[in-house]
């Protein structure tokens, strides 16, 4: 019982204890994990995935995937520096790289990493759907969502070995509880904090696409071309890391005018389709 109130009290301090803050939304996040830590890992893996794919460096495509993520990174760091954060991504190295590939996908590690599949470029349609992609990969990074997402999963941890060392040595207890915890947790915790992670990205990537200079419009149609891919395939909305493509097209569409009078602020009210 001494073992069990020790490591809850110390997991309460840990969490306590361990908090950044989202610059976008002004709320305590996880961080348990340090960036100086995060980021030179995030590097290394970045330049491994390169590594063993294909890059492709030349062409009209490969320059519109630099192009969107500089101006999308640029437009990034005016909206830190107005509201108060000029230099937070001091340690970031923005790299934007098209991969060959069938994927439908992009992706971001921390510290400013972007990758793009050759595969989500004919969804993407325009340069303004690759800006809404882009907005949507670059918010992640900005946000610090790997930083989260790693911390919650030590928390998760630390969380299980508190609970089975309450249960005790009763090895059929200590079954049950780990399956219960570990099907619980991730359906009541990991995944509602895995798609909170996606909304906040869609509605930071949006304002970022905005003061960019891309039409925020296209993002909602961007997600309509994205469910019409789909063909409707895919987990429930409670199974899934991604909010349904409904609820994003509705939540884009609503979010639209705001990322316009958010562009505004900075002198841009034209967009590019």
């Amino acid at each position: 019982m001494y073992k069990f109130k020790f490591y809850t009290s110390f997991l309460l301090m840990l969490f306590f204890f361990s908090c950044g803050q989202n610059p976008f939304t002004g709320k305590s996040t996880l961080a348990l994990v340090p960036n100086s830590q995060i980021l030179p890992m995030s590097f290394q893996q970045y330049n491994k995935v390169l590594e063993e794919s294909k890059v492709i460096k030349e062409g009209d495509q490969a320059q519109m995937i630099q192009r969107v993520g500089l101006k999308i990174a640029n437009a990034s760091e005016r909206w830190l520096a107005a509201n108060g954060y000029p230099n937070y991504t001091d340690n970031y190295k923005w790299e934007f790289s098209l991969i060959e590939g069938d994927q439908v996908n992009a992706w971001a590690m921390p510290g400013g990493k972007v990758a793009f599949y050759t595969g989500i470029l004919p969804i993407a349609k325009n340069e303004a759907g690759v800006a809404a992609i882009m907005g949507h990969e670059v918010a992640h990074a900005l946000a610090n969502h790997g930083q989260q997402r790693m911390s919650a999963g030590q928390l998760q941890q630390a969380a299980g070995a508190v609970g089975m060392l309450a249960i005790g040595d009763d090895q059929q207890s200590q079954e049950i509880f780990a399956t219960a915890y570990g099907i619980g947790s991730q359906v009541g915790v990991m995944l509602p904090f895995s798609r909170k992670h996606e909304t906040e990205a869609d509605k930071i990537g949006l304002n970022l696409m905005a003061i960019a200079g891309y039409d925020p419009d296209e993002a909602a149609e961007l997600w309509i071309r994205m469910k019409e891919n789909s063909d409707g395939a895919g987990p429930p909305p409670f199974l899934s890391t991604h909010p349904s493509n409904d609820e994003r097209i509705r939540n884009l569409q609503n979010w639209s005018s705001q990322a316009k009078k958010e562009a505004a602020k900075f002198g841009v009210t034209s967009f590019q389709n």
